[in-house]
């Protein structure tokens, strides 16, 4: 990945943004509430650490047949993508509470997830949020050889067919992070001292990292083994299902915003600034969808409102459907785009129509 310094340009800045910010921020001083979460996304977080951790005990601790099993670590893993999207999103961005103890608290929440706080906090808040969509600085559009997300990436045989495999390759998202990302993530960042916040102690975020995976593997592997009576490769299977249904849930969700026709994935100039400030930069590369569902914004934890969470990542999910209206009318008032596809199926549609695009030999796209 290229270390080239980026900046923004500053054109602009001071009318479309701080116009913006100003009628956000009078909205929540108008209604007199605050930017964080509120009772509704205390209830979400129940419910979603409902639907991810009682499966698991009602298998340890109730004799029921194989099928239910199985059938309970689909419900784990839709469970699993909720706590990540609805619980420790909010929590690393520190939006979901205004104190500071409850948001480290929701956002470890990724340890149970099979991640990790310090690589999530870089390759998120940090890379994806500042350079978003650009290439070789956002690491969401970094797929090695097997997938290719954009038209400045190298093109291989391969990409012609992966808008018919890439969806069987996005339910490994999750389960690599238990396994090889995360240490990859961590030996890479730290090596480049990238951090959010104070650069972590190389010997205390190694040792969180190794002592963290030995936990999430003893609660999830060893323990089952050890109580049911059952076959190992069972165990190891009801494991994959529930780490592939959520990871192809977070994978379809995050690619609809980002990894599509619309969003643009412009690259710097040689002087190393983008042609656009930063928050005009954000409306260009990034896309909604479905956010006139009442079920996809409650799951998705307000993803599918990619343009205000990508503006204003620190204020909770559960404010996006309000202040939406905001940032549409003032984006349409400084004549700036606000992309959007009115159902989550047209924006599959449209991500996997990308995908043949992107898989095409360029000479003949």
């Amino acid at each position: 990945m290229t270390k080239q310094t980026l900046s923004f340009s500053r054109t602009d800045s001071a009318k479309f943004f701080r116009t913006l910010n100003k009628r956000v921020n009078d909205y929540f001083k108008e209604n007199n509430i605050k930017r964080t979460g509120n009772w509704k996304i205390w209830l979400k977080t129940v419910v979603m650490f409902t639907m991810f951790l009682l499966p698991y005990f009602l298998i340890l601790t109730l004799d029921i047949p194989g099928w239910l099993q199985l059938l309970l670590t689909v419900v784990m893993g839709i469970g699993m993508a909720g706590v990540g999207m609805n619980v420790m999103h909010d929590g690393n961005h520190g939006s979901y509470s205004n104190k500071e103890w409850v948001n480290r608290l929701m956002g470890s929440s990724i340890y149970i997830l099979a991640g990790n706080v310090y690589n999530w906090k870089v390759q998120h808040n940090v890379l994806h949020h500042t350079y978003t969509n650009i290439h070789g600085h956002d690491e969401d559009l970094e797929a090695g050889r097997i997938l290719r997300f954009s038209k400045h990436s190298e093109w291989r045989k391969h990409h012609r067919f992966q808008h018919y495999y890439s969806v069987l390759l996005y339910g490994l998202l999750t389960i690599n992070w238990a396994i090889t990302t995360d240490f990859q993530q961590m030996y890479r960042y730290m090596k480049r001292k990238l951090s959010y916040g104070k650069l972590p102690n190389p010997i205390v975020n190694w040792s969180k990292l190794v002592i963290s995976k030995i936990i999430y593997i003893s609660i999830w592997i060893v323990i089952p083994m050890l109580v049911l009576d059952i076959a190992w490769w069972k165990i190891l299977l009801g494991f994959f299902v529930m780490h592939y249904v959520a990871g192809l849930i977070l994978s379809v969700v995050f690619q609809l915003a980002h990894v599509m026709d619309e969003a643009e994935m412009p690259l710097p100039e040689e002087s190393g600034t983008m042609k656009n400030t930063w928050a005009i930069h954000q409306l260009k590369t990034t896309v909604n969808f479905g956010a006139k569902s009442k079920i996809i914004n409650w799951y998705t934890g307000g993803l599918n409102h990619q343009v205000e969470h990508h503006i204003f990542p620190h204020i909770s999910h559960i404010h996006y459907g309000k202040i939406s209206k905001i940032v549409r009318d003032t984006a349409k008032e400084f004549n700036l785009p606000y992309k959007e596809y009115k159902t989550t199926r047209k924006a599959i549609v449209a991500h996997f129509r990308f995908l043949k695009q992107m898989g095409m030999k360029p000479a003949m796209s």
